[in-house]
């Protein structure tokens, strides 16, 4: 079963920008009414620029020179408004990360989080951004920035980050001129097609999100007993428990995604991805033997309810106001709907069909042992961090999926085939 969630990766084409040493990097996030932004700055550079023992050691280093850092930075930060007015700028969180390899030795950069807030009225998308940390002592510095995130232009992923500009200083007049900034312009709509994209992308990526939602369906056209699965109910019997069990899962995770993506409700990331993995062992179990009969509408929904948390997790990492996280909710779940509705039409016939003949009893046995092995396998890494084989061969299976339901297909449609062949036959 496996497998067939991971057509998803074939239906749609395929920590921020690395910098080269020793430059700064600036990483611009716009939002409607301020700029937060990202400083990296190397701290061999930052050493030699303020005159303290910042390079020497990373242990204990915000606690001791926490403040001095601050007013340092707020001093060489001057945003301003195209016609010279200053912004507002706050300080937040500083960190030093430390990095070693064969090549460069160990590696300290400092990163500090940043709150620029325009006057009142003023356009934040069009500003001078008057810096020169490190550079204004150290005049080979660079400083590249760079915009991770803009959600009025369709900009989500800090992985890509756009450049605007470098500032360093014009050796021609021997001055650092600050940079003049000037994003285009975005509005609601490319917001939301951008969050579209987003639900879109998140499935087509979830493996295992798909994979407890088909795992689910694999009894769903077979009647059942008390202890096990026996024959196929019927087209209508079984397209009315698939429409059943999707809906319920869509209801589920609807109302977390909205409840998780406000903050009203949150759970640790790590315990999150444990209970999905337990979902799809859970919906493997069942698709073996049955377990909950007739209840899967219930099941559906109730995990439903952890998935979408998941889900919520990735809009809460954008950090958006009310509004734009509700337009942003909204287009990300008709993303998620678009690209479920998508897998499914297209791997359900293929499981209605061979549902009819005796060889449906190895696709569903084998499709729920294989999920139940990747719920294990992601149960285990999720718990203990660490990677494994089996959890890796999931994502690498996923390659295949076009040429896998393809064979799923011409097989349930040979034995569709046969079966009418000696139906046939019996007539004659």
């Amino acid at each position: 079963m496996m497998f067939l969630v991971s057509i998803a990766s074939c239906l749609i084409p395929g920590r921020s920008q690395a910098h080269p040493m020793p430059n700064s990097v600036v990483l611009l996030r716009v939002h409607a009414n301020h700029i937060s932004a990202e400083l990296q700055i190397p701290l061999s550079e930052l050493q030699a620029a303020i005159g303290m023992s910042v390079n020497d050691s990373s242990a204990g280093l915000i606690e001791r020179l926490g403040q001095p850092l601050r007013a340092y930075l707020i001093k060489h930060i001057r945003p301003k408004t195209i016609d010279g007015k200053p912004w507002h700028i706050t300080v937040g969180a500083l960190k030093v990360h430390e990095t070693q390899n064969a090549i460069n030795g160990v590696y300290r950069e400092l990163t500090a989080q940043l709150e620029l807030t325009p006057p009142k009225g003023a356009d934040v998308r069009q500003f001078i951004f008057d810096y020169d940390a490190v550079l204004h002592q150290v005049v080979t510095h660079k400083i590249l920035v760079s915009v991770g995130q803009d959600w009025e232009t369709g900009k989500l992923s800090e992985e890509s980050p756009s450049q605007v500009g470098v500032i360093e200083l014009d050796i021609v007049n021997n001055r650092i001129l600050p940079l003049t900034i000037s994003l285009e312009p975005g509005n609601m709509w490319k917001g939301f097609v951008s969050m579209v994209r987003l639900g879109i992308q998140h499935i087509a990526e979830g493996t295992d999100h798909l994979l407890f939602l088909l795992v689910l369906l694999l009894p769903a056209p077979l009647l059942y007993t008390r202890k096990r699965w026996t024959k196929f109910g019927g087209i209508r019997y079984s397209m009315s428990r698939l429409l059943w069990i999707v809906t319920a899962f869509t209801v589920g995770h609807s109302i977390t995604l909205l409840l998780g993506a406000f903050g009203w409700v949150r759970l640790p990331s790590q315990y999150i991805e444990i209970f999905i993995a337990l979902s799809i062992l859970v919906s493997a179990m069942h698709a073996i033997r049955p377990i909950f009969p007739g209840k899967e509408t219930w099941i559906a929904a109730g995990f439903g309810l952890i998935h979408g948390l998941a889900f919520a997790n990735t809009l809460a990492n954008l950090s958006l106001d009310a509004g734009r996280m509700a337009l942003s909710i909204l287009g990300f779940n008709v993303g998620i709907e678009l690209m479920q509705l998508l897998i499914i039409l297209v791997t359900i016939p293929w499981l209605i069909l061979p549902s009819r003949t005796p060889a449906y009893r190895f696709v569903r046995l084998t499709g729920a042992f294989l999920a139940a092995l990747a719920a294990i396998a992601w149960t285990v890494e999720r718990v203990t961090g660490n990677a494994n084989a089996w959890a890796g061969m999931v994502e690498h299976v996923a390659g295949y999926a076009p040429y896998i339901l393809l064979i799923l297909a011409l097989t349930a449609l040979f034995f569709t085939w046969r079966i009418r062949q000696t139906k046939n036959t019996d007539v004659i």
